[in-house]
């Protein structure tokens, strides 16, 4: 599934090569209305850089899109009157990625909608249980070294004072008395 970026649908929307409607963006995040949703106000909240999958997003970029994906659901709720929003990835073509770029798909729902995301569970035995938990183990071990954003120093303008009028008596008194 390893597009290049030129050849990325996703990549030619960021670039406004194909027409979409934005309903949010800023300098890492861009997120439109999905034209074939599965209910009106569904959105893609999609990273301007072009990343297939959620493994390859730095931690910084990830956190911005879902901090977006966040205020979009809040949005959503608030301009659509729906009653709840599901927020997935589906990372990988086996888990229904279609296009070769990483989005979060951002879903208006209410009671009796249609949409059925909904699975069979699968009782597995203790020993599959453990097994499971003993390699993910193994490989999370490492987790809780995040990539840092640079702080960039900011730049305040300096406020104008406000003097009182006693003060702007005294600076005048004492602009008389210099001339």
């Amino acid at each position: 599934m390893m597009a290049t970026k030129a050849a990325c649908l996703v990549c030619q929307i960021v670039e406004n090569k194909i027409p979409s409607k934005k309903v949010y963006e800023d300098e890492f995040v861009l997120a439109v209305l999905d034209v074939n949703g599965a209910v009106p106000g569904h959105c893609f909240v999609m990273p301007k850089n072009h990343y297939s999958i959620i493994e390859q997003v730095p931690d910084i970029e990830i956190g911005r899109l879902f901090q977006a994906s966040n205020k979009i659901s809040s949005a959503i709720f608030e301009s659509l009157g729906v009653q709840g929003t599901n927020i997935f990835v589906a990372n990988g073509v086996p888990a229904g990625q279609t296009v070769a770029h990483f989005t979060i798909n951002v879903i208006p729902r209410k009671d009796n909608d249609g949409i059925n995301l909904q699975w069979q569970p699968k009782q597995l035995s203790e020993e599959e249980m453990s097994t499971v938990e003993l390699k993910l183990k193994e490989q999370t071990k490492n987790i809780g070294h995040f990539e840092k954003e640079e702080k960039k120093p900011r730049a305040y303008a300096a406020k104008p004072k406000i003097i009182s009028e006693e003060e702007e008596e005294y600076f005048t008194k004492q602009m008389r008395r210099l001339t």
